[in-house]
């Protein structure tokens, strides 16, 4: 994915804060985790650790 398109997804997820109120600390892992989801179609808990907790990844989406 481009900077270019990674931007335009970054302004939905700095809009959302996990209920503790922090950010997520690397936007990229998130927006990259959700896709991977997306094409895999596999479950939030198989997210592989290189993109972050599956919790925090799936509160941002």
């Amino acid at each position: 994915m481009s900077d270019e398109e990674r931007t335009f997804f970054e302004r939905s997820i700095l809009a959302v804060r996990a209920p503790n109120g922090r950010k997520p600390n690397n936007h990229h892992l998130v927006i990259d985790g959700i896709f991977w989801i997306a094409r895999t179609g596999a479950p939030w808990r198989a997210l592989p650790e290189e993109f972050g907790k599956c919790s925090s990844v799936y509160q941002q989406f």
